[in-house]
């Protein structure tokens, strides 16, 4: 079963920055849109930014201006560059991507979302 495999979260002060990244843990067939979520404690799960494979972008109000969204194609990853963080900015952050993967015979499977275990970004004041 292919996972997608988060990093770069951490503790960062107010008017820091972070770099999240995620990638399949093996090789797929297509990814569609990726995006980023993310999920404060007490909080329903919201989307972040989003990034389609023509690399149209999409942004929660709370991030415009301070998150950028992108992707590398080539390495199959995605990545959310965040500045001027926030204390409002502290949740799990979770990856998304709409994937074909590979079926057990090795032939293309149907488009699915998968998600990331999730990583923590806090943002102290």
């Amino acid at each position: 079963q292919v996972q997608l495999v988060e990093s770069g979260g951490g503790l960062v002060q107010a008017g820091g920055s972070l770099r999240l990244s995620c990638a399949p843990s093996r090789s797929v067939f297509v990814i569609n849109a990726m995006g980023w979520y993310r999920q404060a404690p007490g909080k329903q799960r919201e989307l972040v930014a989003s990034i389609t494979s023509s690399s149209i972008t999409n942004y929660a109000d709370s991030a415009k201006g301070r998150f950028t969204i992108s992707r590398d194609n080539a390495k199959d990853t995605v990545y959310l560059e965040m500045k001027s963080l926030k204390p409002e900015d502290t949740a799990v952050y979770y990856c998304n991507a709409n994937m074909r993967t590979y079926g057990a015979t090795g032939l293309p499977s149907d488009s699915s979302d998968y998600w990331g275990q999730g990583t923590q970004v806090t943002v102290s004041s």
